[in-house]
Protein backbone atom coordinates (compact mmCIF):
# COMPACT_ATOMS: atom_id res chain seq x y z
CA UNK A 1 0.00 0.00 0.00
CA UNK A 2 1.38 3.40 -1.00
CA UNK A 3 0.65 6.30 1.31
CA UNK A 4 0.62 9.85 0.10
CA UNK A 5 1.41 12.52 2.58
CA UNK A 6 -0.25 15.84 2.51
CA UNK A 7 2.19 18.65 3.03
CA UNK A 8 0.60 21.67 4.54
CA UNK A 9 1.62 25.19 3.55
CA UNK A 10 2.89 25.66 7.10
CA UNK A 11 5.28 22.77 6.72
CA UNK A 12 6.58 24.24 3.46
CA UNK A 13 6.97 27.65 5.02
CA UNK A 14 9.22 26.16 7.66
CA UNK A 15 11.62 25.07 4.90
CA UNK A 16 12.06 28.56 3.48
CA UNK A 17 15.24 30.27 4.58
CA UNK A 18 14.61 33.29 6.76
CA UNK A 19 15.88 36.61 5.41
CA UNK A 20 19.19 37.77 6.78
CA UNK A 21 19.35 40.45 9.45
CA UNK A 22 20.64 42.91 6.82
CA UNK A 23 17.68 42.23 4.54
CA UNK A 24 15.15 42.71 7.33
CA UNK A 25 16.79 45.79 8.75
CA UNK A 26 17.11 47.66 5.45
CA UNK A 27 19.74 50.26 4.72
CA UNK A 28 21.90 51.48 7.59
CA UNK A 29 22.03 55.27 7.23
CA UNK A 30 25.14 56.42 9.11
CA UNK A 31 24.92 60.18 8.89
CA UNK A 32 25.49 63.29 6.86
CA UNK A 33 28.18 65.94 7.17
CA UNK A 34 27.46 69.21 5.40
CA UNK A 35 30.02 71.84 4.41
CA UNK A 36 29.26 75.20 2.84
CA UNK A 37 32.09 75.59 0.33
CA UNK A 38 31.40 79.06 -1.03
CA UNK A 39 28.23 81.08 -1.53
CA UNK A 40 25.65 78.62 -2.83
CA UNK A 41 28.02 75.66 -3.26
CA UNK A 42 27.47 72.90 -0.68
CA UNK A 43 29.23 69.57 -0.11
CA UNK A 44 27.56 66.55 1.51
CA UNK A 45 29.38 63.52 2.89
CA UNK A 46 27.00 60.62 3.51
CA UNK A 47 27.73 57.09 4.66
CA UNK A 48 25.75 53.87 4.70
CA UNK A 49 26.20 50.29 5.81
CA UNK A 50 24.05 47.26 5.07
CA UNK A 51 25.29 46.71 1.50
CA UNK A 52 23.44 49.58 -0.17
CA UNK A 53 23.11 49.88 -3.92
CA UNK A 54 24.83 52.89 -5.48
CA UNK A 55 21.40 54.40 -6.18
CA UNK A 56 20.46 54.22 -2.48
CA UNK A 57 23.61 56.11 -1.55
CA UNK A 58 22.91 58.70 -4.24
CA UNK A 59 19.30 59.04 -3.00
CA UNK A 60 20.55 59.59 0.56
CA UNK A 61 22.83 62.44 -0.59
CA UNK A 62 19.99 63.93 -2.64
CA UNK A 63 17.67 63.86 0.39
CA UNK A 64 20.28 65.62 2.50
CA UNK A 65 20.79 68.25 -0.21
CA UNK A 66 17.05 68.87 -0.56
CA UNK A 67 16.51 69.29 3.19
CA UNK A 68 19.53 71.58 3.49
CA UNK A 69 18.13 73.67 0.62
CA UNK A 70 14.88 74.16 2.54
CA UNK A 71 16.75 74.97 5.77
CA UNK A 72 18.60 77.74 3.92
CA UNK A 73 15.25 79.14 2.76
CA UNK A 74 15.74 78.16 -0.89
CA UNK A 75 13.55 76.03 -3.13
CA UNK A 76 15.94 74.39 -5.57
CA UNK A 77 19.26 72.59 -5.81
CA UNK A 78 21.38 71.46 -8.74
CA UNK A 79 23.55 68.36 -8.60
CA UNK A 80 27.13 68.95 -9.71
CA UNK A 81 28.93 65.69 -8.89
CA UNK A 82 29.00 62.66 -6.61
CA UNK A 83 32.02 60.48 -5.85
CA UNK A 84 31.41 57.12 -4.14
CA UNK A 85 33.79 54.92 -2.19
CA UNK A 86 33.63 51.63 -0.30
CA UNK A 87 35.77 50.70 2.69
CA UNK A 88 34.90 47.36 4.22
CA UNK A 89 31.13 47.27 4.70
CA UNK A 90 30.73 51.06 4.66
CA UNK A 91 29.86 53.04 1.55
CA UNK A 92 30.46 56.79 1.44
CA UNK A 93 29.52 59.49 -1.03
CA UNK A 94 30.90 62.98 -1.46
CA UNK A 95 28.27 65.00 -3.33
CA UNK A 96 28.30 68.66 -4.33
CA UNK A 97 25.21 70.72 -5.07
CA UNK A 98 24.37 74.36 -5.62
CA UNK A 99 21.32 75.76 -3.82
CA UNK A 100 19.19 78.60 -5.12
CA UNK A 101 15.87 80.37 -4.61
CA UNK A 102 14.88 79.90 -8.28
CA UNK A 103 15.14 77.01 -10.72
CA UNK A 104 18.79 76.83 -11.84
CA UNK A 105 20.05 75.86 -15.27
CA UNK A 106 21.13 72.29 -15.71
CA UNK A 107 19.79 68.79 -16.08
CA UNK A 108 19.87 67.46 -12.51
CA UNK A 109 17.76 70.02 -10.70
CA UNK A 110 15.83 69.26 -7.53
CA UNK A 111 12.61 70.82 -6.35
CA UNK A 112 13.53 70.61 -2.67
CA UNK A 113 9.98 70.33 -1.29
CA UNK A 114 9.09 67.49 -3.66
CA UNK A 115 12.33 65.61 -2.95
CA UNK A 116 12.00 65.94 0.85
CA UNK A 117 8.41 64.64 0.65
CA UNK A 118 9.59 61.64 -1.42
CA UNK A 119 12.39 60.98 1.06
CA UNK A 120 9.94 60.92 3.95
CA UNK A 121 7.62 58.61 2.02
CA UNK A 122 10.50 56.21 1.30
CA UNK A 123 12.00 56.32 4.80
CA UNK A 124 15.23 58.04 3.76
CA UNK A 125 16.53 60.41 6.44
CA UNK A 126 17.51 64.00 5.71
CA UNK A 127 19.80 66.39 7.63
Amino acid sequence: MIRTALISPLMLAACVEAPSQETRAGPDYRGVQTSLLEGDLVQFHVSMGGAPAAQQLDDYAECAAAQYTLIRGYGFARHLRTNMNKEGDIWTADAVYTVSPSLPRGLRNLDAEVVVANCAENGIPTV
